[in-house]
């Protein structure tokens, strides 16, 4: 009647949030049961009650949700799916960046993957001396083969050469001065700074010379009684030109000899040697774009021929192996280093060394490295291979997405890692455009396939590098790419 208070209509999210089906209710239906066939009940069982309470919220917040029983199943098998699938898993490098640090950097030879396949499966000798039956020592697999590849007296591994540099400083120079050309206080990925390095090993840090200019006599006059090490570092993701001077390892040597001091040479990117053979159309090095031919990174023969104390290095840039910090030198120093209690908080485990000792026995024989080492091998391809390459997966694309505007360019790749920045390598890629999907939605529904595909994006468009595609993962992409197409179609 006019004038009575109309009643406020129901509340349609308190009937909806009732309308859920209980938890023992779904775990009977069919669809559900079906699925303990292939996950323990238990996962079922949380599958059941997380994707409940995300509708609960849902509605709560008077969002739109189906919470009929198809829907329902078919969310529940979704959250299965995402659980069981690992974290840390294959991806297709589409980036042309040979040792991309978020993608794992180097990846392994054959002969590294069995090695550490058959160790990881199977007990081993860790740390047993096979022939005494007694105690040995982790530190002694890979000593004899590290001593013949760099000319060494002795070496230590430990798990990355940040921890490898920290425990040199930390054993040689804690309490002391360590005397650094200012030009050389790096910073790498994750936050890596050699300053804070040093801080945290205990060591007070001397600054010489300038940002660009450093000479001898800048260290020598630093050095006093307090003075312990003379640490000179790789700016191995920089370069710094144009007017510049540095104190040669030679001098530094020298200087050291002199004042009873310890040189270390912290050259981070792990190029065992820079007359690795590099093929390419020619017959010869590779032109770098824009510069010489030349590896424009220092080596580590040469480092320890040139009479550093200690030469630290990677196990995984350049060297092409797993993660690992190498230290090479002197008898006396690297058995200071591992007796330090440090080096046990430090040291790699079976799957690395295994996977490293693998590695290094391909250096052996040097005409197999650019066969037989991934990183070498992709960063030795020619542009011939990649050109011919780049067109036939420019093809497959076309005739997977017809929609898209497809083609292939020459482009440059990187090496990453840290390593060789001022040598881009001329490659070919693959560029693709979609008119009514964005490059960049494009690209992240590429990262979530099953093997998710990584690749650049630029100028609103993917870019695929055919430098670090292996065949079988570049015959992914065509098949890829036209799912996204038919998915953002609705079909």
């Amino acid at each position: 009647m006019p004038g009575m208070d109309t009643p406020a209509p129901e509340n349609p999210v308190p009937a909806a949030l009732r309308d859920l089906p209980a938890v023992d209710y779904l775990l009977k239906q069919p669809a559900i049961v079906n699925l303990s066939a292939d996950h323990p009940r238990s996962e079922v069982l949380h599958a059941v009650r997380a994707v409940l309470e995300e509708r609960r919220a849902a509605l709560r917040a008077g969002q739109p949700v189906s919470i009929d029983l198809p829907s329902l199943a078919l969310a529940i098998r979704q959250h299965l799916y995402e659980r069981s699938r690992p974290r840390l898993r294959k991806v297709i490098n589409a980036t042309g960046v040979v040792l991309h640090t978020n993608l794992g950097r180097a990846p392994l030879a054959e002969e590294a993957i069995d090695a550490i396949v058959e160790t990881a499966g199977r007990y081993c000798n860790l740390e047993l001396d096979l022939v005494t039956g007694q105690r040995g020592s982790r530190h002694d697999h890979l000593r004899d083969l590290l001593r013949e590849l760099c000319g060494t007296a002795d070496a230590v591994v430990v798990n990355n050469n940040a921890a490898a540099t920290f425990l040199a400083l930390s054993t040689l120079a804690a309490g002391r001065e360590v005397v650094i050309s200012r030009g050389q206080l790096v910073e790498i990925g994750g936050s890596y700074r050699l300053p804070e390095i040093m801080a945290a090993a205990n060591c007070r840090m001397v600054e010489v010379g300038t940002t660009n200019r450093t000479r001898i006599g800048d260290y020598e006059r630093a050095v006093n009684e307090s003075t312990s090490v003379l640490l000179r570092v790789h700016t191995s993701n920089y370069r710094i030109q144009g007017f510049t001077e540095s104190a040669s390892l030679a001098e530094l040597v020298a200087l050291a000899r002199r004042n009873n001091l310890v040189v270390v040479d912290d050259l981070g990117s792990g190029l065992l040697t820079d007359d690795v053979p590099w093929p390419t159309d020619e017959g010869s090095p590779p032109a770098a774009v824009g510069g010489p031919q030349t590896w424009d990174e220092p080596g580590v023969r040469a480092s320890v021929a040139d009479g550093a104390d200690l030469t630290l290095f990677s196990g995984d840039k350049l060297l092409g192996g797993p993660q690992a910090g190498i230290v090479v030198g002197r008898a006396d120093l690297i058995a200071a280093l591992r007796r330090n209690p440090l080096a046990r908080a430090l040291r790699p485990d079976k799957l690395t060394l295994a996977g490293l000792e693998a590695t290094l026995r391909i250096y052996r024989d040097p005409e197999a490295i650019t066969r037989r080492i991934p990183v070498y091998r992709m960063l030795a391809r020619t542009p011939t291979v990649l050109e011919a390459a780049a067109r036939e997966l420019a093809g497959a694309i076309t005739a997977a997405a017809p929609e898209a505007e497809v083609s292939a360019r020459p482009d440059v790749s990187e090496a990453g890692g840290g390593a060789l920045p001022t040598r881009p390598f001329p490659t070919w890629v693959v560029v693709v455009r979609l008119a009514k999907l964005p490059a960049a939605t494009l690209a992240a529904e590429l990262r979530q396939r099953d093997v998710p595909i990584i690749c650049r994006v630029h100028d609103e468009a993917l870019l695929f590098d055919v430098r670090t595609l292996e065949p079988d993962e570049a015959q992914q992409i065509p098949g890829a790419l036209a799912e996204v197409v038919l998915e953002n179609r609705g079909e």
